[in-house]
């Protein structure tokens, strides 16, 4: 009796060990299952002086000659390029879709030139290093009306925040569960993300924090990208998702929110994943003759 014990204890802390190892959650099935046709790369960008990697999902009918749309689909925070792609169904979702996807990786960067790190200038990266790398080596249609951006959590902020700043840029900008607070009043919130808001954003009330404040940015009248916001009524984000869209919709500016059951997790951002790609391919504009 005594061994028996002895051996069910050790198994009890082995399986403990196992999913401490995993952070608490178990990976999905589907994540070990398939064979992925997302293609890994890696390239070399001026602004942050390094290498930087990001997945790229081509259309089925890439291989046609054809130029196609671009979405850039963004990681969010304590994530990386990879996440989209292994924790969500998006291989899948995106099978019928004429449009490349892009998951770059951008660290904890809150995709933004850091106020505190000169060196990490990772908005820049993104409006003009990986743009410029993708429109250089793909078949993509290089013109606003179709190119979108999206993302989630810090990526949903990131995604709205570039999409503001560069109106010329982006036709759609998508965002699940944003942390639109982020320059405000997270830190306060959230103090476990405090060190790494005052590295990218400096102190309260700093240069840098007014000028990547999503609710001071919509307030210039500019030929904005059509916003999809998405959050889970469960969500810590809920307030400031509803903030953002009742800024939107003031402002008059074109836009569709979703509040689904869910939280902040990668079961809520796996269920919303295909309406938010189905919203961007009705918003993108392609041209099967452009080549």
């Amino acid at each position: 009796m005594q061994k028996n014990a002895i051996l069910f204890i050790l198994v009890l802390l082995l399986n403990s060990a196992v999913a401490l190892s995993q952070g608490g959650a178990p990976v999905p099935a589907f994540e070990a299952a398939r064979n992925t046709h997302a293609k890994e790369c890696v390239f070399h960008s001026p602004s942050l002086h390094r290498d930087m990697h990001y997945l790229i999902l081509l259309p089925r009918d890439y291989s046609n000659g054809h130029r196609f749309p671009v979405l850039y689909l963004l990681h969010g925070l304590y994530g990386a390029y990879k996440n989209w792609d292994t924790r969500t169904h998006l291989e899948s979702a995106a099978a019928q879709l004429s449009f490349l996807i892009v998951t770059p990786d951008a660290d904890d960067s809150w995709y933004t030139n850091s106020a505190t790190k000169p060196e990490d200038r990772f908005e820049d990266y993104i409006v003009k290093d990986l743009v410029s790398e993708v429109d250089s080596k793909y078949r993509t249609i290089r013109e606003k009306r179709a190119r979108a951006i999206a993302g989630l959590s810090m990526g949903g902020y990131g995604a709205v925040k570039l999409a503001l700043k560069y109106p010329e840029l982006f036709a759609f900008a998508g965002s699940l569960s944003g942390a639109f607070n982020a320059t405000q009043d997270l830190d306060d919130l959230k103090p476990e993300f405090r060190a790494k808001l005052l590295e990218v954003f400096g102190n309260p009330g700093s240069r840098t924090r007014k000028e990547n404040d999503v609710f001071l940015l919509l307030k210039s009248s500019r030929d904005y990208p059509y916003f999809y916001v998405a959050c889970g009524t469960s969500d810590f984000f809920l307030d400031t998702n509803r903030a953002i869209t009742a800024q939107l919709a003031k402002q008059q500016i074109l836009y569709e929110y979703h509040e689904t059951p869910g939280g902040h997790t990668w079961e809520y951002w796996d269920s919303e994943l295909t309406p938010l790609l189905q919203a961007v391919a009705r918003s993108l504009r392609s041209d099967s003759t452009s080549k």
